[in-house]
């Protein structure tokens, strides 16, 4: 493999007609308010256009979406199909990130003639085989759910130019390596291939010798990465004291709009539980809730209907949000990979974002490969000791307006990044 670390730290910035990006796709991303690529972008989409492979280092939240996406739909649109075949297929681990690709793909391709169309669990399978046979260019979708359809005689992937495997590792965590390797095994031997992992570990490294061909590595480093705009605070509880700890944080620093992760999905309703009883306004979110519930929750969530959402890692990675001002880490994830994931939610689009981790005894043994893999000191400490109590009067002003999701704050509107 190429050993190519790019250190994104240049002076200046290129526009995307400098990347080398056609005047149609350059005029829906005019039109849609972009106009600085991110560091991965920058260094990809070159790269995806002169046809190599590329095995991308990026979290979540830098953009790596339109690094692939951009250069596919420019390939592609220039292009004919033959036998009106699918040429791009896109695998994500979860529904959700589906989802947010395939709206990636429906904001730059506005102005192509470019067919899409996503394939995931939880829909009608009817109303996806009819979709196929519409003659898509791009499939996106999910491992499961490709096989399923492809082994009922409804995907044709003999066509198939590009493919994307996006967060590698979640897939790896998640067990969809085995139907990830089946369905390479009926692509094209002759095609490009891009894989995105926000870490690369060995276990990706040997994903990348067995599904790329001479690929450029392209890493953003991490004083590059959004994750430099969170502040890290690591705070000391007791099993028992993790509820009260947690909203006594909230209502002490006000906090409008925030994202927990739980290590449990038992424990995700049991939490959204407490928080309400408490007056605050949250939700939960989780695999084993039924799809439309789900959307329709992270979409409330969006608009700022509720103010604290409850999640697992899986369903976490559907969020799509760059004003998100507060994650909670109420359990300390076991992968240290899977911080990086949550943390990656807040801080965005160059904001600041804070990140609480409560962490018990029994915790504190996993915080050691966190600060390796972020490079982040992260000290444990009890928080309140070192914080000045507010008066009862800020608190009753607080209790009236935490989580009440009866507007939209400043921090909810749209910030332009692409994804």
């Amino acid at each position: 493999m190429e050993d190519t670390l790019y250190k994104v730290t240049v002076d200046k910035t290129p526009t995307f007609l400098e990347l080398g990006l056609s005047t149609d796709l350059l005029k829906s991303l005019k039109e849609a308010g972009y106009k600085t690529p991110t560091p991965i972008q920058e260094k990809s989409i070159p790269i995806v256009l002169m046809g190599r492979d590329v095995l991308g280092g990026a979290q979540t939240g830098t953009g790596k979406t339109a690094s692939y996406a951009l250069p596919i739909i420019d390939v592609l649109a220039s292009g004919n199909s033959k036998a009106r075949m699918p040429r791009a297929l896109v695998l994500a681990p979860t529904r959700e990130l589906a989802q947010q690709i395939e709206n990636n793909f429906k904001t730059y391709g506005k102005n192509h003639n470019l067919k899409h169309v996503i394939l995931i669990g939880g829909e009608s399978m009817g109303d996806q085989e009819r979709a196929i046979a519409s003659n898509p260019d791009i499939i996106i979708g999910t491992p499961g759910r490709l096989l399923d359809l492809f082994e009922r005689g409804h995907l044709i992937l003999s066509g198939i130019k590009f493919l994307v495997i996006d967060e590698a590792d979640r897939m790896l965590d998640m067990g969809f390596i085995p139907d990830v390797e089946k369905i390479v095994a009926l692509l094209p031997k002759i095609r490009q291939t891009l894989l995105f992992s926000a870490t690369l570990g060995n276990e990706i490294q040997n994903l990348a010798h067995k599904f790329l061909i001479n690929p450029r590595e392209i890493r953003v480093s991490p004083s590059a990465s959004v994750a430099v705009t969170v502040d890290h605070t690591m705070v000391s509880v007791t099993v028992n004291g993790k509820k009260n700890t947690l909203k006594k944080i909230i209502k002490s620093l006000n906090i409008n709009n925030a994202i927990i992760f739980c290590n449990r999905k038992k424990d995700i309703d049991v939490l959204a539980i407490s928080l309400q009883k408490s007056g605050l306004n949250a939700r939960a979110l989780h695999g084993d809730m039924a799809q439309n519930i789900r959307s329709s929750t992270l979409s409330d969530f969006k608009k700022g209907m509720i103010a604290y959402l409850v999640s697992s890692d899986v369903t976490g990675r559907g969020i799509d949000i760059d004003n998100v001002s507060h994650v909670f880490n109420y359990d300390v994830p076991i992968h240290a990979e899977d911080y990086v994931h949550r943390i990656g939610r807040t801080g965005r689009a160059g904001k600041k974002g804070t990140a609480f981790t409560l962490v018990t005894k029994e915790e504190e043994k996993f915080v050691d490969s966190i600060r390796k893999l972020t490079g982040q000191e992260l000290i444990i400490k009890d928080y309140f000791s070192t914080r000045k109590p507010i008066s009862k009067t800020a608190q009753s002003k607080e209790s009236k307006i935490i989580g009440m999701g009866d507007h939209i704050p400043e921090f909810m509107k749209t910030s332009k990044i692409i994804k």
